[in-house]
């Protein structure tokens, strides 16, 4: 099988800056997404449907809660070759730093992946949403003879400039690469696609960062130590001297690399059929399995809201949000266009008096929310009233902050009785 030749490599990121508050006390990967899951279980699950089961995890910032969950979730039997292993950047007698980029990353950790038989290793990013076929792409790599396979997806002209973008021959053949180009060059990187894609404007090839490669060739590659990411640099080199191929991706994909990306492809879940499809059979995401009770609602008005396991909710009205697990909703409150992440246990009533707890974690009775990103384990007291948007400046509190008009509860926060952002 073509698999049992692929070790997937899942780079974690760095510091996730960009994400920031939500990767204040965790990884990138480790970052709640759609109500239960976490954005690692996007790649280790399209690895697992493709029957590509030994993957490692890349990462060095905030990765206790990483750790926790990748040993909690992905068990596989014990007469199996199975594994997803975590590998934290590790100070050695040969290298005495952290990752310096996505290729570092691989270099400093390629004597980890020695250690296994494979052909190909198959390099994948921690934080983007989609559901592809790894076994296809194997396939194509294979059968085009190809030392080096980039998955590539058509963009517009607005977001090409985000991206590395490339031109491929008849064959899928990469020819030229060029890192997020500017704008005035654009009219010359136009490629072959689709009608489909052409009638959407989208006639850029960009570079998903998902690669594979040949595995004499990745090592031969990581001994240059003067090259550390592989969009700005590997890549650009390695297409003049190595058959490079474009596998053209035309489905659902997001790069959850800032707030408002983050919350549009949450919120993107609501939509009466969305993009990214958690009802696929063949295309399962994997998560910890908890034993929770079912969801209980009263007297609540809901209306394109998708709602995880064991929430108790009173609310008025749940409008476009997504609800995450062990969420509690008080009476009368409103919630807008918001994701709720939830809670990692149950306050008990024993806790809540002996704690003398006056707010309790979740949302309170009458509050509005709107346009709002609720971390885990948050505490909003009655009466508050959140109302995100663009009227709002980017600010940064202890309790909260506002990124393009987007409200950000911290983790663990509490916001007191009757207040009002």
């Amino acid at each position: 099988m073509i698999n049992n030749k692929v070790l997937a490599i899942v780079l974690g990121g760095g510091q996730g800056s960009r994400l920031y508050p939500l990767t204040d006390k965790r990884s990138k990967p480790a970052v709640p997404i759609a109500g239960k899951y976490r954005l690692v279980d996007i790649p280790i699950s399209n690895c697992i449907n493709a029957d590509i089961k030994r993957i490692f995890v890349l990462t060095q910032f905030n990765s206790a809660s990483l750790n926790q969950h990748i040993k909690n979730t992905y068990h596989f039997s014990f007469f199996s070759s199975a594994f997803v292993d975590v590998l934290a950047a590790e100070q050695t007698p040969h290298n005495k730093t952290w990752f310096q980029g996505t290729a570092d990353a691989v270099r400093q950790s390629m004597h980890h992946f020695l250690n296994h038989e494979f052909e190909y290793a198959l390099i994948l990013s921690g934080d983007q949403l989609y559901q592809m076929d790894y076994d296809k792409m194997i396939e194509a790599h294979e059968d085009s003879g190809a030392e080096i396979s980039i998955a590539t997806i058509p963009v517009n002209e607005k977001d090409a400039p985000g991206f590395g973008i490339l031109k491929a021959n008849d064959e899928d053949i990469i020819t030229s690469f060029i890192e997020k180009p500017d704008a005035s060059l654009l009219p010359e990187w136009t490629s072959d696609v689709s009608d489909e894609m052409k009638a959407q404007g989208r006639n850029y090839l960009a570079s998903m960062g998902i690669y594979v490669f040949n595995k004499d060739l990745l090592v031969k590659l990581m001994d240059n130590p003067d090259t550390n990411d592989f969009g700005k640099e590997i890549i650009p080199q390695a297409i003049e001297s190595h058959k490079t191929l474009s596998y053209q991706y035309e489905g659902y994909w997001t790069d959850i690399g800032t707030v408002e990306s983050f919350f549009e492809a949450n919120l993107g879940l609501t939509d009466d059929i969305p993009k990214f499809d958690l009802y696929d059979r063949t295309k399962r995401i994997y998560t910890h399995a908890r034993m929770l009770p079912t969801t209980k609602v009263a007297g609540t008005s809901l209306d394109r809201a998708v709602i995880s396991e064991g929430c108790i909710i009173s609310a008025a009205k749940i409008e476009k949000s997504v609800i995450g697990i062990r969420s509690r909703i008080g009476k009368e409150s409103t919630i807008i266009n918001t994701y709720m992440m939830g809670s990692d246990y149950y306050e008990t009533l024993a806790e809540m008096e002996h704690n003398k707890i006056d707010i309790l974690m979740g949302i309170g009775e009458r509050c509005f929310i709107k346009n709002c990103i609720l971390d885990k384990n948050c505490r909003i007291g009655d009466d508050v009233r959140i109302n995100g948007g663009t009227h709002l400046e980017d600010t940064e509190t202890d309790t909260y902050c506002i990124k393009d008009g987007i409200v950000v509860v911290k983790n663990g926060a509490t916001i007191p009785k009757g207040f009002i952002i």
